[in-house]
């Protein structure tokens, strides 16, 4: 398989380098019908306005998506609507995910498909040694002319020497962070090669984003984005303005209650983000099975931290 050149890595990473440092990363839901069918014209209707936002860069078909409700052709319509739409004006980097060997039929459709750049999402279900987490990025690593991204969280924590073996794949340029542990990933930080990217992609990462910028991670990815750029980006712009009391007033009157919301159920992470954006009238459909709607009463309360968090930010 061929390898991606140093020009390639180079033109990828400047490009997301430069959307990290200009806006949130949008992590888009995935447009199911009410039957469970994937709705591609929907999608594109939604993301459309995602894109409108201007994010610094597009994850399609990640966690947020449902990436692990796919099968091969929705994941290839998936990520084609996206390249579509996005028409290169932002970096599309989409999930690959479950063993290496699955991994790589997903990173081919991807490649296949235009997408930039992939991010690896943690394998299914086991515990690994680092040899094993190096071998299996490796491994993905070969079969795809694209550049990898690793997320570690849950079952994948990469420790400093692990750190030093996946940023000499030559296709791995960057590290998405969900373990939110800083004193760790201050470390792996200052062991990376100069250019090696890092993000937080803690759930929900505004309510850390200043404690990562404070280890050198400024750039996070953003669910809220995902039914509400308007604040999303608020907050993004009161952070780089250092607008503090603004940026607390947005955590404490929306992130903070959004949060408690989200941690009374399994799967709200992404459940209360889909029925937030049908809230606001966007085409994203329900979740797949096992993820579950909200209830009647979650939903109430949902609408008016939503409503709330607009008002701060004089959406309507």
């Amino acid at each position: 398989m061929k390898r991606i050149g140093d020009a390639a890595a180079h033109s990828t990473v400047k490009r997301l380098r430069a959307g990290m440092t200009g806006g949130v990363l949008s992590f888009p839901l995935t447009s199911f019908r009410s039957d469970g069918g994937l709705d591609v014209a929907a999608y594109r209707t939604y993301l459309r306005g995602q894109l409108a936002a201007a994010p610094g860069a597009v994850f399609p078909a990640c966690g947020t998506g449902e990436f692990f409700s796919l099968d091969e052709d929705e994941y290839r319509a998936v990520v084609e609507a996206t390249v579509d739409v996005a028409a290169g004006r932002l970096p599309v980097v989409a999930g690959v995910g479950y063993g290496w060997a699955q991994a790589r039929r997903f990173a081919r459709i991807a490649e296949e498909a235009g997408a930039d750049a992939l991010l690896v999402l943690p394998h299914y279900l086991v515990a690994a040694p680092q040899d094993g987490l190096v071998e299996q990025l490796r491994r993905i690593a070969e079969g795809t002319a694209l550049p990898l991204i690793a997320y570690q969280r849950d079952q994948v924590a990469f420790t400093v020497e692990g750190l030093r073996r996946i940023a000499g794949i030559p296709n791995v340029i960057g590290l998405k962070d969900g373990h939110s542990d800083l004193d760790r990933l201050q470390r792996l930080t200052l062991t990376a090669p100069d250019g090696f990217l890092f993000f937080n992609g803690a759930a929900t990462a505004e309510i850390q984003a200043r404690a990562y910028a404070g280890v050198g991670v400024p750039a996070y990815s953003s669910a809220v984005h995902a039914f509400a750029p308007e604040i999303a980006d608020a907050f993004f712009a009161a952070l780089r303005d250092r607008d503090d009391a603004r940026a607390d007033r947005l955590l404490r009157d929306f992130y903070v209650p959004l949060v408690e919301l989200r941690d009374r159920v399994p799967g709200y992470g992404v459940s209360l983000v889909k029925a937030a954006a049908r809230l606001r009238g966007l085409p994203v459909g329900p979740v797949r099975a096992p993820l579950t709607d909200p209830g009647p009463a979650d939903l109430a309360e949902l609408e008016e931290i939503v409503g709330a968090g607009l008002d701060l930010v004089g959406a309507p």
